[in-house]
């Protein structure tokens, strides 16, 4: 089975608004009437249901489809279940009769991969695996992958070369893969708004891996999402409001390669981990799915890149750190 990123999330919900603590355990919160609270995993990262609703029956039936849910999504995109349909593409290069989720999640990176010039490319799992592979060894070289490994790694990368559409995905070449780690939550957090709103949700804060708000807050006031650059529970540095859209945050010294913290888990199409050009990347849009893939590719690009994909996109926005400054 190909390599999975494990993100660490810079994103906290600041939800004393709500009228309860963050404490509750799922056993506790079925016994309040509202909101129902849930905590589980998605995709290895931790993830939180704020559900405010009239009848708490009826919530404790919303959670148990949102759970059932995401265990299916998770059997399409999860790097983590070898039987799910992106190991198997992984494994085979082609997948015949793909699900009609992972199909539509490939158009959805296709049009990001394009926005912006291609720093978006879920084929950097062969990138992802040599770092992994090579700094999990004793003694490993602190400078990295040697060139001739990296090169060849190199030629495996590059969304042009998938083809794909309702009948099969394919690869290109042997030795490609995919990872979806960079889009995949916030699109489970798409999927899961769908189907809170279908079952009659006005009011609810979910948070996937990446977080999307449902409305707003049962007082009418805006969620407050906090961001905390050094990936710690208490330490916000930063919060945005958001009614009715979704937040996303990367951040390239969430997780790295090596001890000494020199390579980032973020790399480059090109074969370079991230420069720690920003402390955080935060991306506020209408939904997760485009707000995770950005976050992602903007911790890559300089700030006018970024300013020329904003341009773009004027329902899109982006807030970040770069290098301990705050902008």
């Amino acid at each position: 089975m190909a390599e999975a990123v494990t993100r660490r999330r810079a994103l906290r919900i600041m939800a004393a608004g709500a009228g309860l603590p963050l404490g509750l355990n799922a056993t506790q919160a079925f016994s309040h009437p509202e909101p129902v609270i849930w905590r589980g995993q998605a995709l290895g990262a931790p993830t939180t249901l704020i559900l405010n609703y009239p009848d708490s029956d009826q919530a404790r039936g919303l959670v148990r489809q949102v759970v059932a849910e995401v265990d299916r999504l998770e059997d399409i995109f999860s790097l983590y279940r070898p039987s799910s349909a992106l190991c198997e593409l992984n494994r085979a290069g082609a997948l015949a009769f793909p699900p009609q989720e992972l199909v539509d999640l490939l158009t959805v990176c296709q049009s990001v991969w394009e926005a912006t010039g291609g720093l978006f490319d879920p084929t950097v799992q062969p990138l992802w695996k040599l770092y992994a592979d090579h700094f999990s060894r004793s003694g490993a070289n602190p400078s990295g992958p040697d060139r001739s490994a990296l090169e060849s790694a190199r030629t495996l990368v590059g969304f042009q070369h998938v083809s794909f559409n309702a009948h099969r995905i394919a690869l290109s070449q042997r030795g490609m893969g995919l990872t979806l780690n960079g889009i995949a939550q916030g699109h489970i957090t798409d999927r899961i708004v769908a189907l809170l709103r279908a079952g009659g949700v006005e009011s609810s804060l979910v948070d996937m891996g990446e977080v999307r708000a449902i409305g707003a807050k049962p007082d009418g006031t805006p969620w407050k999402v906090g961001i905390s650059e050094n990936q710690s529970d208490t330490d916000i540095n930063h919060s945005v409001l958001v009614t009715n859209k979704a937040v996303a945050t990367s951040n390239s010294n969430g997780l790295h390669f090596d001890q000494a913290r020199h390579w980032g888990h973020i790399i480059s199409p090109q074969g370079v981990p991230t420069v720690q050009r920003y402390g955080r990347m935060t991306v506020i849009a209408p939904d997760a799915t485009r707000a995770d893939a950005l976050s992602t590719a903007f911790t890559l690009m300089e700030t006018a890149a970024i300013s020329n994909v904003l341009a773009r996109h004027p329902d899109i926005e982006a807030d970040w750190a770069s290098s301990g400054h705050a902008k």
